[in-house]
């Protein structure tokens, strides 16, 4: 039920389903999380759009962790909607 390291030498691993439920940032629950970004594609490049993020960025979502937000995001840590086949 939290974000942890993959087994060795594996580059994707599926993530469980998730449930998005909307709610304002100030009800949610204070609890040590990474701020995980979600990409359409494997490629985290893209053109910049007017919010200074790439065309193929689709949201941020927040995952429990035992860990620091630096230690994922040292390791690229990111969700993917497709893989490149």
């Amino acid at each position: 039920m939290m974000l942890d390291e993959s087994e060795p030498k594996i580059l994707f691993t599926k993530c469980p389903h998730l449930l998005l439920r909307p709610s304002h940032s100030s009800k949610l629950t204070n609890y040590k999380h990474y701020k995980c970004p979600v990409y359409k594609t494997t490629a985290r490049r893209g053109v910049l759009s007017t919010t200074g993020h790439s065309t193929n960025f689709v949201m941020f979502i927040r995952l429990p962790t035992a860990l620091e937000q630096s230690h994922w995001i040292k390791r690229g840590v990111a969700l993917l909607t497709q893989l490149d086949d």
